[in-house]
């Protein structure tokens, strides 16, 4: 976690996003000692597209800061996944985001094959890119602030490692009702040359709970670990609300922050596999 304040707006929020849909689906966490590296899809289908509203808060003020957009696509092997992420032109003045994310994720497994991030925060640029190699318990990842500039490192790691986004969408399709509060999954994640571990605790699970400008429905309130420094506190926590229905998507993410807090709400969706909850 090396981004500084601003970041929150961009690199943050998205990370906030898709992390905490991968929190999201670790949503109950997992009472056996070990879980399969590979799944079976019961969640996504091409088509589907989640948008999110970023936002940040200074004092008492939420401020509207830019979105972020997830798209599926498919092959015949594949899932691809694409994300944008940008600030509103009224944000960017104070810091400028054009991020891009895509990862290509095995149909039969939900296990990353490749993956690549191109970002642009304010003067920050990072050119990130990782082929896995489960097979051999490597990824080799191209990393560097331009795609020019990139340096190749082969990273060892465990078979069941995955990227920023297709632990998002392997962990939508895990199946809760087996799970109790209390219960954890631990996931491994390969993000900018470093393993993440990350760890989500089941909380409770809120009746009617709303979303602006859509709807209520049933929801899965989780609140995973975060890794403190110099963007969050150390004690407080992440909140993360989750639709408690077949697609499992991130309704509602809070983020504490050092310095305020964030926020990102859904926006809209399409394309959904299964018929939601909202009401």
């Amino acid at each position: 976690m090396k981004s500084l304040l601003p970041n929150v707006s961009g690199r943050k929020l998205i990370f906030v996003a898709v992390l905490s849909a991968a929190c999201s689906l670790i949503s109950a966490g997992d009472r056996k000692k070990h879980y399969e590296c590979d799944i079976e899809n019961t969640a996504i289908k091409a088509g589907e597209k989640l948008v999110y509203k970023a936002y940040y808060n200074w004092g008492f003020i939420w401020v509207p800061a830019g979105e972020a957009e997830f798209y599926i696509e498919e092959t015949k092997n594949t899932y691809e996944v694409t994300v944008t992420a940008r600030t509103y032109k009224g944000y960017d003045a104070f810091f400028k985001v054009r991020d891009y994310y895509h990862s290509s994720m095995d149909k039969n497994t939900m296990l990353p094959r490749f993956f690549v991030r191109h970002v642009e925060q304010g003067g920050y640029k990072k050119f990130d890119s990782l082929v896995f190699y489960p097979d051999k318990n490597i990824a080799v990842s191209f990393n560097g602030p331009s795609r020019a500039r990139a340096v190749r490192e082969t990273i060892i790691i465990d078979p069941c490692t995955h990227d920023l986004l297709s632990v998002f969408y392997f962990l939508r399709n895990v199946n809760i009702s087996q799970f109790k509060p209390g219960d954890m999954i631990p996931v491994k994640m390969l993000f900018d040359r470093e393993i993440y571990p990350i760890k989500v605790r089941y909380h409770s699970v809120y009746r009617d709970f709303e979303i602006k400008d859509l709807g209520k429905m049933n929801a899965i309130k989780v609140i995973p670990d975060l890794i403190t420094g110099t963007v969050f506190k150390d004690g407080n926590k992440m909140e993360i609300y989750v639709s408690d229905d077949g697609n499992k998507i991130p309704l509602l993410i809070k983020s504490p922050l050092i310095v305020g807090s964030a926020k990102a709400i859904l926006k809209s969706h399409s394309g959904l596999r299964h018929k939601t909850g909202l009401r």
